[in-house]
């Protein structure tokens, strides 16, 4: 009996990459005839004709199922849509706009056969990006590591392939503010990575703009780590001595020579510095509220507004 892999695909207003993205799936099915397969594309809210032409994909070819959400969950919302519906014996994520060149497909599964559970694409380099989302990537992928005990492997991404085992454990996770490529760092299992270059996205326009990837950074971050309160503990500590020796050294020097100037300008200045400080440790302080916030309402991760190809929706 031929093993079964799952792809799972988020799409959002991807209608100029649906095409193709589909064309070249089939030429990995074709190349890897040992396998069943089973595409579950997951519309992500598109406001395009990317759901009338995934329509007509299904309607042409049952290895393509497709879950439309109610609305846009994100890039990782759309993942844990499909992970909810994936049956395969091994399930790979990709993005549809062909950034995640799909002939890597063939490697992942020669890796996953030879032992490895977790196989993902580490990206050598970023063709066709600009320079702030370049440093960006190269920002987040440092702390990160720093962060989580290199816990998230540099420049890996979320394009990948999974055995039943690690994601079903993923999926097993409940957790509301979902970093998928961090619990898959999380669970473990014996994991390795294949460097490839990350192509320009086949048409239409990119929807990782600098704002929202820096804000699934940081969530991606504080999810994952509490080194940034242990940094404010670390902070009050370091500012409360540098305050004792300052005023041991300020009453040194008013009982040896005395006060030579008023000292408004210092006076303010320190002030609008602990202020400061105060001020970005409440900060780290509401991320991790908001965080909790998010957990404590317990609302769905996604929710299923249509199918083509599945017995029954659900929400998770």
């Amino acid at each position: 009996m031929k093993k079964l892999v799952s792809i799972i695909v988020p799409a959002f207003n991807e209608e100029l990459c649906i095409e193709e993205l589909v064309r070249r799936l089939k030429m990995v099915f074709e190349a890897n005839q040992n396998y069943d397969f089973e595409t579950l594309i997951v519309e992500n809210g598109s406001t395009d004709r990317t759901w009338e032409i995934l329509q007509s994909v299904h309607s042409a070819d049952k290895r393509f199922k497709v879950i439309r959400l109610a609305r846009n969950f994100r890039m990782d919302g759309g993942i844990t849509a499909g992970l909810h519906y994936a049956t395969g014996d091994a399930c790979v994520f990709m993005t549809a706009d062909l950034q995640d060149p799909p002939e890597l497909i063939t490697e992942f599964i020669k890796k996953w056969e030879s032992g490895y559970e977790n196989v993902y694409m580490q990206v050598s380099k970023r063709v066709g990006t600009g320079p702030i989302r370049t440093f960006n990537s190269k920002a987040f992928y440092w702390l990160a590591g720093k962060l989580t005990e290199n816990r998230i492997p540099k420049n890996a991404s979320d394009f990948r392939l999974l055995d039943r085992k690690v994601y079903e454990a993923v999926r097993a996770m409940n957790e509301r503010n979902r970093f998928v490529r961090g619990l898959v760092a999380w669970v473990g299992f014996k994991s390795i990575g294949i460097e490839a270059e990350r192509p320009e996205r086949f048409g239409g326009e990119s929807k990782a703009h600098s704002l929202k990837v820096i804000d699934l950074a940081f969530k991606g971050i504080f999810s994952h780590s509490y080194i940034p309160l242990k940094f404010i503990t670390a902070s009050g500590v370091a500012i409360s001595a540098l305050s004792l020796i300052s005023l041991i050294v300020c009453v040194v020097f008013w009982i040896a020579i005395g006060v030579p100037f008023a000292g408004f300008g210092t006076i303010v200045s320190i002030a609008v510095l602990a202020f400061g400080a105060i001020t970005f440790m409440l900060g780290i302080i509401a991320e991790y509220l908001g965080l909790i916030y998010e957990e404590v309402k317990g609302r769905p991760n996604f929710v299923v507004a249509e199918q083509l190809g599945f017995a029954q929706s659900g929400t998770s």
